[in-house]
């Protein structure tokens, strides 16, 4: 899944919704300031989500009392809780615009997406488990916040589709954000993997994923 969200996440952005944004009447100096300031917010979101995390654990010699693994994994829960709300409603604003601008990068948006949200909802769902929350729990609270992108598609097409000149806007800003997670994120995890065994099928479901967004977007 790792290996075809790369694919498909950099050939929707590189291929399908930048070159969307950048054939609109939209200025292209602000189109690209949108990608940088994109991907520089994409930065700094994860370096604040890195920094709020405790590295600090019972028995590291900093005199933590008892409980305090269990507190930190629990206050982990709800912030990823939180995150990951705030994540999937952005994913239905982005997923909206992409429908608004053609129908067909809005299948393919919502696709890469998918391929990106299933390893991280599972992951989700690990990290609810480990802080103390029940299965039913934790799969209750990871439905209510997958909801959030229902949401926000709701709010992106009634919002968008009345100031279509910033339908560009958006769909550079997924771009930033598609491009980031793969390269800063996904990549990295599969350069660990540095075997031939390892390599070759992760090459084929890159290659699989753009193919499968060039035969989505055949004529478009």
């Amino acid at each position: 899944m790792v290996s075809l969200s790369v694919g498909i996440m950099l050939s929707t952005s590189l291929l399908h919704a930048l070159p969307e944004a950048f054939e609109s009447n939209a200025d292209p100096r602000s189109l690209f300031a949108t990608l940088l300031a994109g991907l520089l917010a994409f930065f700094m979101l994860e370096k604040l989500a890195v920094l709020r995390h405790s590295h600090h654990h019972e028995g590291d010699g900093h005199h933590h009392a008892h409980g305090h693994d269990a507190r930190e994994a629990g206050k982990a829960g709800w912030m990823i809780l939180v995150g990951d709300g705030m994540h999937n409603f952005t994913d239905g604003i982005l997923i909206a615009a992409a429908f608004l601008a053609n129908p067909q990068l809005g299948i393919v948006t919502g696709l890469a997406i998918v391929a990106h949200e299933i390893p991280q909802e599972i992951g989700d769902f690990i990290v609810m488990l480990n802080a103390g929350f029940s299965r039913l729990r934790a799969y209750v609270f990871n439905l209510l916040c997958s909801l959030m992108a229902v949401a926000g598609g709701l709010l992106g097409y009634f919002t968008l589709d009345r100031a279509s000149s910033l339908i560009p806007y958006v769909l550079v800003f997924a771009s930033s954000g598609f491009i980031y997670i793969a390269v800063s994120d996904l990549m990295p995890q599969m350069q660990r993997r540095a075997t031939v065994r390892e390599s070759v099928p992760q090459v084929f479901l890159i290659g699989l994923g753009v193919l499968i967004v060039l035969f989505l977007t055949r004529g478009h």
